[in-house]
């Protein structure tokens, strides 16, 4: 279990926004088996630099880029009708929401499914502070992360999450952090 006052030394800019995310993040990485030092110093220092400090539970840009992308199943005709009878297109509907943002028509299906929310008419469901929490430790799992944090891979971990090393210097200095202050 990780305390406030750990939270705080691992993501100092999260200021009090660590009190609000400390115990839906302590319950979603024991709900996912994120279970050891290694594998939370490795799931913290993630989505301490995908969500800004945990300022950002919901993409700054639009969605609009997201649209007409078959990979993430925004051109489905279900996406299209769904997106449609909420005034607006598949891209911004589903852009990314979440600690791990989750992103697309297809992500927001198998993530409501697992989680047992409705994702797909409730997208804004993910910027609530149980479900960011819950749905980025979804996606940890479902991308078998914690064996790449068993062995300390974050650049495997960073490829795996964001497609690439963006930021990669940040989130190592992260996981610096978190490992110091979880297995001491």
């Amino acid at each position: 279990m990780i305390s406030i006052t750990n939270l705080q030394r691992i993501i100092p800019y999260a200021g009090p926004r660590a009190a609000v995310f400390v115990g839906p993040l302590n319950s979603a990485m024991d709900e996912f088996g994120i279970d050891n030092p290694l594998r939370q110093a490795a799931f913290i220092a993630q989505l301490a630099h995908e969500s800004g400090s945990f300022r950002y539970v919901r993409e700054i840009a639009s969605g609009l880029a997201y649209n007409g992308r078959a990979d993430l199943g925004n051109t489905n005709p279900d996406a299209l009708r769904i997106a449609a009878a909420h005034l607006s297109t598949p891209g911004p509907w589903w852009r990314g929401r979440g600690l791990i943002q989750i992103t697309g028509y297809n992500n927001y299906v198998a993530c409501g499914n697992a989680l047992g929310i409705d994702l797909l008419h409730e997208p804004t469901l993910q910027e609530q502070p149980v479900h960011a929490c819950r749905s980025a430790a979804w996606y940890w799992q479902w991308r078998g992360l914690n064996t790449l944090a068993d062995v300390g891979d974050i650049t495997g971990i960073s490829r795996r999450i964001n497609g690439g090393l963006n930021g990669v210097t940040e989130r190592l200095a992260f996981y610096a952090i978190a490992r110091e202050v979880l297995t001491a």
